[in-house]
């Protein structure tokens, strides 16, 4: 039961700081608290846990123009943040973790300012049927995050500009580009703040779980636990990932997202393998080469070996034994 509610904003814009100050507070956050995390990145192109980076952003141009390629933790696909944007995380044990309160939490907010949206899917907020917020979301053991994007008054050309959308979604969504499909806030409420939107933030989030909101101070949290995890979200090996041609290359859209499966294999067993998806289930997908690794290409042991992982869905197992035609 949540007793408590604690909010901090970041004092950077660097996407690095911001994810690993992110990460801080899910390893710290403890039962009973539910901490909101408000945050701006400046141009940044952010892919999900398990995407190929040179396939969703175009990083020479990107980093060209003084921007930001990282990795997160959580599953899901590639975002476009400028400080037009506001970043949202709810940090919480597994015992409090509630999407349905917690997206109520921007749904109330985005009321308090004077617009009506709705969710709309699996992990987006709409207004008049236009995307202006994503979700995506993260556990670790009992550690667990929700955290999304609020476009406000975003510059919508770097959306084409830095980013490769699969023609796989834009087919499943019915457009022909990923900025058709999204809209800022002052689209509707030209006179919209971001320092508007986080006073409103923080009001609904008090309002939803009917407590007190407390600021968390910057200078008390572990300032060097920060740094290592800068460190590790600003390493090169983390953010690309390993991109080698494997044999084989399938890739499909499925009802839970796109899957790109690479593998290579001998006598009928997989030696090598790979795996890229906009999928939300980001540890169990970021584990399958693993898994892959040594099994027979056939159906028995390659399901037994994928459903034995504790993270793994129904769903994302068939997907993956489809692709790899057995």
């Amino acid at each position: 039961m949540i007793r408590s509610l604690f909010v901090i904003y970041s004092r950077e814009n660097d996407p690095r700081h911001n994810l690993a100050l992110e990460e801080y507070l899910l390893k710290t956050v403890k039962p009973g608290q539910c901490i909101l995390y408000l945050w701006q990145n400046q141009r940044t192109v952010v892919i999900g846990r398990n995407q190929n980076a040179e396939n969703e952003c175009r990083i020479q141009t990107l980093e060209g123009d003084g921007g930001h390629l990282v990795r997160r933790l959580s599953g899901g696909g590639a975002v476009y943040h400028d400080l037009g944007n506001l970043n949202f995380t709810f940090l919480v044990t597994q015992e409090d973790y509630d999407v349905a309160r917690q997206t109520e939490v921007i749904l109330r907010a985005v009321q308090l300012v004077g617009l009506r949206a709705e969710k709309n899917g699996r992990n987006d907020l709409t207004v008049d049927g236009q995307k202006f917020s994503g979700h995506a979301y993260y556990r670790t053991g009992d550690q667990c995050y929700h955290h999304g994007t609020i476009m406000v008054d975003v510059d919508m050309a770097p959306l084409e500009k830095y980013l490769n959308v699969s023609p796989l979604k834009l087919q499943a969504k019915g457009v022909k580009s990923v900025r058709s499909r999204v809209a800022n806030l002052r689209d509707y409420l030209p006179d919209l703040t971001i320092s508007r939107l986080n006073q409103a933030l923080v009001e609904a989030f008090g309002s939803v779980y009917g407590l007190p909101v407390t600021e968390l101070r910057y200078e008390d949290l572990d300032q060097e636990a920060i740094a290592r995890g800068q460190a590790r979200f600003s390493d090169p090996a983390w953010i690309y990932g390993d991109s080698r041609p494997l044999e084989v290359s399938r890739e499909a859209r499925f009802d839970w997202g796109i899957l790109r499966l690479d593998y290579s294999q001998a006598d009928g067993i997989i030696t090598e393998a790979a795996l890229w998806s906009d999928g939300l289930e980001a540890d169990f997908l970021s584990r399958v080469p693993g898994l892959l690794r040594g099994c027979p290409l056939e159906a028995g042991p390659l399901r037994d070996k994928l459903i034995a992982d504790p993270d793994s869905t129904g769903e994302a197992v068939e997907s993956i034994l489809a692709l790899l035609g057995v």
